[in-house]
């Protein structure tokens, strides 16, 4: 269990969650009803087996939201209800109106939910006590605001935002490429992304490049700005920080799993805490640097 992307929102740091596990309790995820779309709650981050709805290491906390969704493509609907409107239309040597369209369509929906796939999902979340901080694995602001909305369900207030920056983001990605100091512990992985900052202008992608390099150079002389950045942390974390201030592709290396493979473990869920405690710990270090680095603003209580 590794998250790959970390969309972040803040929060204040002197909220209380003395009574999380109580809250959640009454906020399970319940199974997707016969007529409904889509049903979404807490599930335990241990997987079917678990039972506690969060999991807790020193100043870090696991949650898991988890959904079910009816698969019903609304292509299927809509061929349905095309057939039915053409047997109407030979039957009655009309068109229906467009209320009785729409009642048709409602009815094939009623009628088909109960028969449609239900897809299982889960999307993981840590919240880090020590900086204030919400982490949502996935790289879409929506999904994100998703997960923290169903935070904010179950607790009854979570003043989480999204993660800001007092300086341009893409100004200082920027500055590293172009030399820049780099905070220290980080230097520059293999990939960007580089735009032209007029409206529609170029757009830059490179992988597997020496990104201090002439080719890059020229890029950067013709006006273009980095807008993603791969980098690595120590040699513990690699990831791409977008001008977004999400991290993808956040990796453990080496030098952190090796820790993982020093030890034994008897059953699932020991390896489980084991990669949380090892994940939580190398985002606080990568999170201690990018905060001054980027000057990424706190939310007030």
């Amino acid at each position: 269990m590794f998250f790959r992307n970390l969309t972040l929102f803040r929060f204040p740091s002197s909220l209380d969650f003395s009574t999380l596990d109580a809250l959640l309790a009454d906020h399970p995820l319940k199974p997707v009803g016969a007529l409904e779309l889509s049903s979404r709650g807490f599930v335990s981050p241990f997987g079917r087996d678990g039972e506690a709805l969060s999991h807790r290491i020193g100043e870090a906390i696991w949650l898991t939201v988890g959904g079910e969704d009816r698969l019903l493509p609304s292509a299927v609907v809509n061929d349905l209800l095309a057939k039915k409107l053409a047997e109407m239309e030979q039957k009655e040597g009309r068109k229906p109106g467009g209320r009785m369209r729409k009642r048709m369509k409602e009815d094939l929906v009623h009628e088909l939910l109960p028969r449609a796939f239900v897809r299982p999902s889960r999307t993981d979340a840590l919240i880090d006590l020590e900086h204030g901080v919400c982490v949502v694995d996935t790289s879409s602001r929506k999904a994100g605001e998703a997960v923290v909305a169903e935070i904010r369900h179950a607790l009854g207030s979570f003043p989480a935002l999204p993660l800001n920056a007092e300086v341009a983001p893409r100004s200082v990605l920027t500055g590293w490429i172009a030399g820049d100091p780099l905070p220290h512990g980080l230097s520059l992985g293999e990939e960007c992304e580089l735009k032209d900052p007029a409206e529609h202008g170029a757009v830059v992608k490179c992988q597997r490049q020496d990104l201090q390099g002439d080719e890059i150079a020229k890029h950067l002389e013709s006006g273009k700005q980095v807008t993603r950045l791969a980098l690595t942390l120590d040699d513990h974390v690699s990831f791409v920080l977008g001008e977004d201030l999400v991290v993808r592709k956040f990796k453990l290396l080496d030098g952190a799993v090796d820790q993982l493979e020093s030890t034994e473990r008897e059953d699932i869920r020991a390896e489980l805490d084991a990669r949380f405690a090892l994940m939580s710990a190398e985002f606080r270090r990568l999170f201690a640097v990018l905060e001054p680095a980027l000057k990424l603003s706190r939310v007030d209580a």
